[in-house]
């Protein structure tokens, strides 16, 4: 088995959409080892997201994932980051695969409803990020 993290965003939150996405996750074979509900500072925010400080959207992205509580949690699978990639689908909504989360529960490109890692050492610098105490994560 391997991990992967994810993020339900302040979008899918606010709109009552995380049992539903927990659902989809558990229902695509994912286990779910850790899980937190945390609301992100803008300092935490930042610093989740410094990888993207010099892209022009950095400013709205911390802004937004600020702006109300996450789910955040590490999901266990075979391929796990893949796999996880293909059941969230494309970042816009728009282009998302039927069935998708966020064919199901994105409202745009910003409000995209979920996060997932996008490669197997990120997943785990991000579980950590929100897990330090997972030490074998």
């Amino acid at each position: 088995m391997n991990r992967t993290f994810t993020m339900i965003k302040p979008d899918a939150v606010k709109n009552g959409y995380t049992g539903a996405i927990l659902n989809d996750i558990i229902e695509d074979g994912f286990k779910i080892v850790a899980m937190k509900y945390i609301r992100l500072t803008k300092e935490n925010a930042g610093a989740f997201y410094a990888v993207h400080k010099e892209r022009p959207f950095y400013n709205d992205l911390v802004d937004f994932m600020s702006s109300g509580p996450i789910v955040a949690a590490i999901l266990e699978k075979e391929n796990a980051v893949e796999d996880y990639r293909k059941l969230i689908g494309a970042t816009n909504p728009q282009e998302a695969a039927q069935g998708t989360i966020r064919q199901k529960y994105a409202k745009s490109i910003e409000a995209n409803a979920v996060h997932g890692a996008d490669s197997d050492e990120n997943a785990k610098i991000e579980g950590n990020f929100f897990f330090s105490q997972l030490e074998q994560f």
